[in-house]
């Protein structure tokens, strides 16, 4: 049996559940790998995973998405390429939820976008940052 450790996973509320796993597919390419209703609440809860690395994004339906990660504070999702944030930057404007139009800012930072989802959660969409390699010659 596997034991978790270190950092397994990020827990936001969500009034529009359904719309938030389809806005994390789309954005981050997260599948729901969980999903349950609490016994005490009666609340749904997904665990949502682009199955890269044992993490999950954890949605628990709620009245209110409170407290709401806005601009700064955020999720952040590495992109394949430069192209993959500008066609996402371009489905953002399109849907209206682009938050920060494509910026680069060289390294570490990297070229990234700013997109909101539909709870107001802010989510980074980045190329460049190399948060692995940092983490790898951290050791």
């Amino acid at each position: 049996m596997t034991v978790d450790i270190g950092l397994t996973h990020v827990a936001l509320a969500a009034t529009h559940l359904d719309d938030s796993i389809r806005f994390y597919h789309k954005y981050a390419r997260m599948q729901v790998i969980h999903q349950r209703t609490d016994p005490v609440s009666g609340h749904r809860v997904v665990w949502l995973s682009d199955r890269t690395r044992p993490f999950v994004l954890v949605l628990i339906e709620a009245e209110s998405p409170e407290p709401v990660l806005t601009p700064f504070a955020h999720l952040g999702v590495g992109c394949a390429t430069r192209r993959e944030v500008d066609q996402l930057a371009e489905e953002a404007r399109k849907d209206g939820i682009l938050i920060r139009e494509p910026v680069d800012e060289g390294y570490p930072v990297g070229y990234y976008i700013f997109v909101k989802d539909p709870n107001g959660h802010s989510l980074e969409l980045s190329y460049g940052q190399e948060v692995g390699l940092a983490v790898e010659e951290a050791n």
